[in-house]
């Protein structure tokens, strides 16, 4: 090789690199800017422009009731929609992975078809079928519709993770005379559960987050994201970016505290391996 060839390489990589920052810092850029305007002191109604810090928002992060109700509404709508559609989902890609069955390509379509399609497609859609059917609009219809795109990521994430699992590990459990019942729980379970916890953070996050879908099918249902998007036209109080620098804490702490786990797991493995 080369030294010109050489300089040329270094060259890319360094170009590489600033690629990655920029790119990392412009998807940062708002997140970072939530939690600084978090201690921003407004003079106004809108906390839009950098007025001086303080910690009074962080006092009395609940004082927009309004706001706090539609947080809990959107925690207690992900909370019900993540359990069913990790259940659903976990069921849907375990079959997928270990069976081979007529209607398997199918099934994979419809799979895809909820992240694929434009939500506000999904949204109408399901806003139709229950204004056609005379269901009343409200906290049960937005579970059924965040379950509807939820099944779709976790049974993806979790077929992701269990793409290489070697199913005849339980069946040698079931040769040294563990009932199937027993193989699964003992065995499979927690070799997948990783992949489960992920699958089910991310549809969690996703619920919080989700709008266009929540507004065609929320009625008198007023979750976080719509509030926000309500109240943006006549105020952006700081509690606001407080409430939501909260969220994103918990997430961190979440992630963290998994991979703390995730670690000592792979720690204690390999120190009973060497034993």
């Amino acid at each position: 090789m080369t030294s010109a060839q050489s300089s040329r390489q270094k060259l890319g990589r360094k170009l590489i690199n600033a690629s990655a920052v920029l790119g990392l810092l412009y998807l940062f850029a708002p997140i970072v800017v939530i939690v600084l305007f978090s201690f921003n002191e407004p003079k106004g109604k809108y906390n839009i422009v950098w007025q001086g810090f303080t910690l009074d928002n962080w006092a009395n992060p609940f004082s927009k009731p309004e706001f706090t109700d539609a947080l809990i509404v959107s925690l207690q709508v992900a909370a019900v929609s993540t359990v069913c559609a990790t259940l659903l989902g976990t069921l849907i890609a375990i079959a997928l992975s270990r069976y081979r069955f007529k209607g398997s390509g199918a099934v994979n379509l419809f799979l895809v078809l909820p992240m694929t399609s434009p939500e506000i497609v999904l949204g109408s859609s399901l806003a139709t079928l229950f204004l056609a059917r005379g269901v009343e609009r409200g906290f049960t219809t937005v579970v059924i519709a965040h379950i509807m795109f939820q099944v779709s990521f976790v049974a993806v994430t979790l077929r992701a993770r269990i793409r290489g699992f070697d199913w005849a590990l339980e069946q040698a459990a079931m040769d040294l005379g563990a009932s199937p019942r027993r193989a699964f729980w003992k065995v499979t379970f927690p070799l997948i559960l990783p992949g489960i916890v992920a699958a089910s953070l991310l549809s969690f996050a996703l619920s919080i987050d989700d709008f266009i879908i929540t507004f065609f099918n929320a009625g008198s249902l007023v979750t976080f994201p719509l509030q926000v998007f309500g109240a943006s036209r006549v105020a952006i109080p700081p509690q606001l970016n407080v409430l939501a620098s909260m969220l994103l804490f918990g997430s961190i702490a979440i992630m963290v505290g998994g991979l703390i786990i995730e670690s000592r797991r792979q720690r204690a493995a390999s120190g009973s391996a060497r034993h």
